[in-house]
C-alpha cells in the first residue's frame, strides 16, 4: 500500500461562536426561526493519510431526527464508520474500530454546534462497530480491508445505521441497518434493547421477513420511521432487492416498504414505484399512520458529470396500496404467477392487480435557493406542517477514487471545489403536509 495512516484523535469537538440570525432566515409558523441552512462547520479531522488525506470527525448526515421538545436541537447519526470502494468489490475501513453513534447539534445561528454523543453499544454495553457482519446472518458479501489492504475481522453485532426515528412513547431510538437488515432498538444512553432481524439472531428473537434477506449489498433498510401514536415502524429498503437474482431485477424500480407492529411484530408489505433505475431511497419519515414523506435520490452531483437530475421528497398513502407479505415466508417472498414480485414488469405489476403506494412530489431538493451541492441527500425531518429539513452524508470528507484502487481521496464537492460537510437545508413547502 501507498500510504499509511497518521492518527491524530482530538479529545473534544470544539463549539463554535454564536452567530445572529439574519434576514435570510425562515419564519417557522410556531414562532420559531431557521436559517436556510446550517453547517457542521468545526468537525475535526479524525485522522490523515500519508498523502495528506484527511478523514473528518464528521459523517452524521445518514439520518436525522429533530429532538423532542426542543425546536433547535437535531440528533445526526453517522452510518458504520469512514469506508471507501476498494479493488474486486471489497470495502477499505480506514479506522475499523469507529463507534457508530448519534449526535445531539443545536443551532447557533448558522451553524451546527456540537453538544454530545450517544454511542451505540449491544446489550452487554460493549461499544458497537461498523464492521461487516458473519456471512449467512447479516453479510451480503463484502469483504472489509484495513487500510493496508488486510483482512479484518467480522463482528456479528456491527451495524450499519441508516435510519433513525425516536419512539414517542419513551424517547428511545430504533435504527435501521444496511446489513441485515436488522431493526435495532436502543435506549436513551445507545444501549441495545431488541435487535430484530430475518435470521432471529438478534436480542429478543424476533424476525423480520426471510425475503428481506436477499437485500443488495450496501443497499439494505435505508429509511425508518415510527407512526405518532407508537405503534408501527415503517421501514424503506434501499433499492430494489435480489430476489431471485442480480440480473431477474436489473431493471426493476420496485422498493419494498415494510411495516412492523412493534406490540406483535407482524408486518405487512407494500410496493414503492421510483422514478428511474437510478434512484433510491434514503429516508422515510411519518406524517400519520398511513402518510409519509420519503426521500428519492440518484447519485450524482448537482454540478457533476453526469449531473443529478432526482433529488425529491414524494408524499406516499400506504392505505390503498396491496400488501405483497408472503403469509408462508418463503425465502423468495409471495410468487405471481411464479415471478417475484421484485421482478415482475411494470405491466405485470398491473395484471397482477398489485397497487403501489401513491406518491406526490413535495419538494424538488436541487431547486433549493442557493443550489443543493451534494451527492447524497439522506436524512430527512418535518420541521412543520409546511417546513422539511434535509440533511446531506457528507461520507467524512473521503472517497475512492473513481478507479478504486484501495486509496483513499478527498471529497471535493464538483460545483464549489470545497471538501463535503455535513449541512442541514430548511425548506419551506409551498402547501400544508396535513
Amino acid at each position: 500500500m501507498k500510504s499509511t495512516l497518521r492518527f491524530t484523535f482530538l479529545a473534544t469537538l470544539s463549539a463554535a461562536a454564536l452567530v445572529s440570525c439574519t434576514d435570510h432566515n425562515i419564519e417557522n409558523p410556531d414562532g420559531a426561526s431557521y436559517p436556510v441552512k446550517a453547517t457542521f462547520k468545526t468537525a475535526p479531522i479524525l485522522s490523515t493519510t500519508q498523502n495528506g488525506t484527511k478523514i473528518y470527525g464528521s459523517g452524521y448526515g445518514s439520518s436525522m431526527a429533530q429532538v423532542p421538545g426542543e425546536w433547535d436541537s437535531f440528533y445526526l447519526m453517522t452510518d458504520r464508520g469512514p469506508n471507501v470502494d476498494g479493488t474486486n468489490e471489497s470495502k477499505i475501513f480506514p479506522v475499523p474500530d469507529f463507534n457508530p453513534n448519534i449526535a445531539k447539534f443545536k443551532l447557533v445561528g448558522d451553524e451546527l454546534v456540537y453538544q454530545s454523543t450517544i454511542e451505540f453499544k449491544n446489550a452487554a454495553g460493549t461499544k458497537l462497530t461498523g464492521r461487516p457482519n458473519l456471512p449467512g446472518e447479516g453479510n451480503a458479501g463484502e469483504t472489509a480491508l484495513d487500510f493496508m489492504g488486510a483482512p479484518i475481522a467480522n463482528d456479528a453485532e456491527g451495524i450499519d445505521c441508516e435510519g433513525l426515528t425516536v419512539d414517542p412513547t419513551d424517547g428511545t431510538f430504533w435504527v435501521s441497518d444496511e446489513y441485515g437488515p436488522h431493526i435495532v432498538h436502543f435506549d436513551k444512553t445507545g444501549k441495545t434493547i431488541e435487535r430484530i432481524n430475518p435470521f432471529g439472531t438478534g436480542t429478543g428473537g424476533r424476525k423480520l421477513p426471510k425475503v428481506l434477506a436477499r437485500r443488495r449489498p450496501n443497499r439494505g433498510m435505508e429509511g425508518l420511521t415510527i407512526t405518532p401514536d407508537g405503534k408501527f415502524l415503517v421501514g424503506m429498503m434501499q433499492s430494489p432487492i435480489y430476489n431471485p437474482s442480480k440480473a431477474k431485477v436489473a431493471s426493476s424500480r420496485l422498493l419494498r416498504l415494510l411495516v412492523f407492529n412493534v406490540a406483535t411484530g407482524e408486518t405487512k408489505q407494500f410496493a414503492y414505484i421510483t422514478e428511474s433505475t437510478k434512484t433510491l431511497s434514503s429516508e422515510i419519515v411519518a406524517i400519520t399512520g398511513t402518510t409519509f414523506l420519503v426521500l428519492e435520490r440518484d447519485q450524482d452531483y448537482a454540478g457533476g458529470n453526469p449531473a443529478s437530475l432526482i433529488k425529491r421528497v414524494y408524499k406516499i398513502d400506504i392505505s390503498a396500496a396491496t400488501d405483497i407479505s408472503d403469509p408462508d415466508n418463503k425465502e423468495s417472498g409471495l410468487l405471481f404467477g411464479g415471478k417475484t414480485v421484485d421482478e415482475l414488469t411494470d405491466a405485470e405489476i398491473i395484471s397482477n392487480n398489485i397497487k403501489p403506494v401513491t406518491k406526490e412530489m413535495v419538494a424538488d431538493i436541487l431547486a433549493i435557493p442557493g443550489g443543493y451541492p451534494h451527492d447524497k441527500a439522506e436524512g430527512l425531518a418535518i420541521i412543520n406542517n409546511k417546513m422539511i429539513a434535509v440533511v446531506n452524508d457528507d461520507d467524512f470528507g473521503i472517497v475512492s477514487p473513481a478507479t478504486p484502487d484501495n486509496s483513499i481521496i478527498q471529497k471535493i464537492l464538483p460545483s464549489t471545489l470545497l471538501v463535503d460537510r455535513n449541512v442541514i437545508y430548511f425548506i419551506p413547502l409551498s402547501k400544508g403536509l396535513k
